[in-house]
């Protein structure tokens, strides 16, 4: 239902996924309970605590999807399915999606899914959210027709997230392809300032909202726990974070 084939139906359907996405819950129930300062991350290239997100939320599209109360986004979200298929309603299940999210025996997944499903009834989707063994490997495959998975940034270079979104990315498994937001991301191949670094991220996430591609949730807590005899124990925020630097660990 998705397909930008589709033209203008799919973007609208895509749009009424994401509004309809229940990410303040998914926050609230799964995640706040492990970080209590938690929140729902509306930056696709930057996060909670970096210096251009603050800049970045807002002028990049987003309040698209944060707009109003998420009853009112849902009701949205119904009435744009409803242009496509007159008799939907909550729990109509007239839009079919297929989700891929992971393996069946990772319960904080499997209760995103859950959430996910209830939340996106709705809005008169029926969400397929059957666990995945061996999920990655289908990221690419098109008989799926949404996902959620994390990213694991390995780097702080101002192209970290072109590979995610390039239309010859490595990551873009979606197959996404939009020549305008091509030309942003190879502008950030050359050194820039910070300001203009900030002011092009913008551009690209403007392009991505529009285009309802998607969406982020919420940034991963971890839980480390160490022996306090350990010594050399550096927590980074790269992957693959706390064992980055295990061989300058000792007693």
């Amino acid at each position: 239902p998705f397909a930008a084939s589709s033209g203008q139906k799919g973007k609208d359907l895509r749009t009424a996924f994401l509004l309809a996405y229940p990410r303040e819950e998914i926050v609230e129930k799964l995640i706040k309970p492990i970080n209590s300062s938690a929140t729902v991350v509306n930056s696709l290239f930057t996060l909670p605590g970096e210096a251009a997100y603050s800049k970045i939320v807002g002028p990049n599209g987003v309040s698209k999807y944060t707009a109003g109360t998420q009853e009112k986004r849902t009701a949205t979200a119904l009435a744009l399915v409803k242009k496509y298929y007159p008799t939907a309603k909550a729990g109509s299940g007239s839009v079919k999606v297929k989700l891929l999210w992971g393996q069946p025996n990772n319960s904080r997944r499997a209760s995103e899914a859950a959430l996910v499903k209830a939340a996106l009834a709705k809005a008169g989707f029926d969400v397929n959210t059957t666990g995945t063994s061996g999920w990655s490997g289908f990221l690419d495959d098109n008989s799926f027709d949404a996902q959620f998975f994390a990213w694991c940034p390995s780097s702080v270079t101002q192209t970290g997230t072109n590979a995610n979104f390039q239309s010859d990315g490595g990551n873009n498994f979606l197959g996404y392809d939009n020549p305008a937001l091509d030309k942003i991301l190879h502008s950030l191949e050359v050194k820039l300032p910070d300001a203009q670094i900030t002011a092009k991220y913008i551009q690209a996430e403007r392009l991505l909202m529009a285009d309802a591609i998607s969406l982020p949730i919420f940034a991963h807590p971890a839980a480390t726990a160490v022996n306090s005899d350990l010594v050399g124990v550096k927590p980074a925020p790269l992957t693959p974070n706390l064992v980055w630097n295990y061989w300058e660990w000792h007693y």
